[in-house]
């Protein structure tokens, strides 16, 4: 289907719902669950790309995420990206600057209708980081980590992951 919702009410949307990816038109501003189920996988297709193409080669940048890309070039790139999705993986060896590459995997974050900690989520986390006792501060990490839903789990996992490599 190409049901859509507010940001707010996106989380109530029932976890059977299941999306066709011919509805949706675009990469950019999708709720990350329905862009997964549509396209039957774990995380964004972008996210893949885009961090793929910064550790193939801006590992050794210094200031990777905290350097700026041309924001014309970003959005040159965005509307590529969402003009021809297919062909995204060609167009990323095509930028030269990798602060660009890095540029659109924030703006994509930015974006999301329901951020990648969800409205529910957030404030555990930020409880579990106020906790004193290690011990506790973890399980109450787990426990905020829990209420995300599986396609902002494996999305936030893949970028932890890549962000302390």
């Amino acid at each position: 289907c190409g049901f859509g919702a507010h940001r707010k009410c996106s989380e109530l949307v029932p976890s059977d719902c299941c999306p066709s990816l011919s509805h949706i038109r675009r990469i950019f501003g999708i709720d990350l669950t329905t862009f997964v189920k549509a396209s039957n996988c774990l995380r964004p297709f972008i996210v893949d790309l885009l961090v793929g193409e910064v550790e193939r080669r801006g590992m050794t940048v210094e200031g990777i995420y905290r350097a700026c890309g041309s924001s014309d070039a970003i959005d040159a790139l965005r509307e590529r990206f969402e003009a021809h999705w297919e062909q995204a993986d060609g167009y990323l060896r095509s930028v030269e600057d990798v602060h660009v590459i890095t540029g659109l995997l924030k703006l994509y974050l930015r974006l999301l209708p329901l951020p990648l900690i969800t409205f529910e989520a957030y404030p555990m986390y930020i409880e579990a980081i106020k906790k004193s006792n290690q011990d506790q501060s973890l399980s109450a990490l787990r426990d905020a980590t829990a209420k995300l839903p599986p396609a902002h789990y494996q999305t936030l996992k893949y970028l932890v992951t890549h962000l302390n490599r």
